[in-house]
C-alpha cells in the first residue's frame, strides 16, 4: 500500500529532486540515494518501481543538453556489458525477500561512500593507464546488476570512465547516454515482476514535476556548483540511510 500523504511527499519530493540534480549534473553517481530514501518509508520493490519511470523521465530531459558530447565507444562498452547485468539482477530479484533487498541497497549505499572516500583520499588508485575494453565490460555488467537491484549503477560505471580519462562534461554526457539505455532495458523485467502498479503510477504522476525540476537544476549546477559540496551532502545522506536499511534488513 502506498499512501500519497504529506509524509510521503516530504521524503519523496526532495529525494526525486536530488536524483534529478545528480543525473543532470554529476554523472548519476548519487541518484540512487532517492531509492534508498524511499525504501525507508515503503517496501523496497515499490520504491524501485516508483523511481524507474522518474529516472527515465530525467534521462529524457537531460539527453538534449549533453547531446553528442559523450564518448560513444565507452558508452557502448558499458551498455553491452550492462544488458546481461540487468538479466542477472532480474533473476536475483525473483527470489529476494524485502529484507534482503533492504540489506543489498544499504550495503551498496555504504559501499559507495567508502569507495568515494578511498578514491578521493588517494588510498584507492585507478592507475595511470586507461582501463581496457574488457574492464569496461566487467564494469558494465556490475553497473547493470546494481542498477537493477538498487538503481545504483553509477559507481562501477564511474570507475571505468574515470580510468579512461574523460573530462567532466564528456563523463557526464556518457553517463546520461549509458543509463538512458540501461533504464530502458530494465523497464520490461520490472513490469514482468509486477513492480508497476496503479499506486506507483499515481506516485509517478505526482512526482514528475519534482523530477523535471531536479533535471533542470542539475544541468545548471554542472557548471556552477562545486562537486565537493554536492557529494559531501550525498555521503552523509547515503551513510545514514544505508546504515538504517542494513539494520532493518538484519533485524
Amino acid at each position: 500500500m502506498l499512501n500519497l500523504d504529506l509524509w510521503f511527499f516530504a521524503i519523496a519530493g526532495p529525494a526525486v529532486i536530488f536524483a534529478g540534480i545528480s543525473k543532470g549534473g554529476f554523472g548519476s553517481g548519487a541518484a540512487f540515494a532517492a531509492s534508498s530514501m524511499l525504501a525507508l518509508v515503503v517496501e523496497p520493490a515499490m520504491a524501485l518501481g516508483v523511481m524507474l519511470p522518474l529516472l527515465m523521465l530525467i534521462d529524457a530531459a537531460t539527453l538534449r543538453p549533453y547531446w553528442g558530447r559523450w564518448r560513444l565507444r565507452e558508452a557502448m562498452i558499458l551498455i553491452l556489458g550492462g544488458l546481461p547485468g540487468v538479466a542477472l539482477g532480474a533473476m536475483l530479484f525473483r527470489v529476494a525477500s524485502p529484507d534482503l533487498l533492504r540489506l543489498l541497497i544499504g550495503l551498496v549505499s555504504v559501499g559507495f561512500v567508502l569507495w568515494q572516500i578511498a578514491s578521493r583520499s588517494g588510498k584507492l588508485k585507478l592507475g595511470t593507464r586507461p582501463m581496457p575494453d574488457w574492464g569496461g565490460g566487467i564494469a558494465g555488467l556490475t553497473a547493470g546488476f546494481t542498477s537493477f537491484i538498487s538503481h545504483a549503477g553509477g559507481p562501477p560505471a564511474a570507475v571505468f570512465l574515470l580510468a579512461r580519462g574523460l573530462d567532466k562534461t564528456a563523463y557526464q554526457a556518457t553517463t546520461v547516454l549509458v543509463f538512458w539505455a540501461i533504464n530502458i532495458a530494465k523497464f520490461i523485467p520490472y513490469a514482468a515482476l509486477d513492480m508497476f502498479t496503479q499506486a506507483t503510477t499515481q506516485a509517478n504522476l505526482a512526482l514528475a514535476p519534482f523530477a523535471l525540476l531536479g533535471a533542470w537544476l542539475g544541468v545548471r549546477a554542472h557548471r556552477i556548483v562545486p562537486e565537493r559540496l554536492f557529494f559531501a551532502v550525498t555521503y552523509v545522506a547515503l551513510t545514514a540511510t544505508g546504515l538504517k536499511l542494513i539494520w532493518d534488513g538484519l533485524t
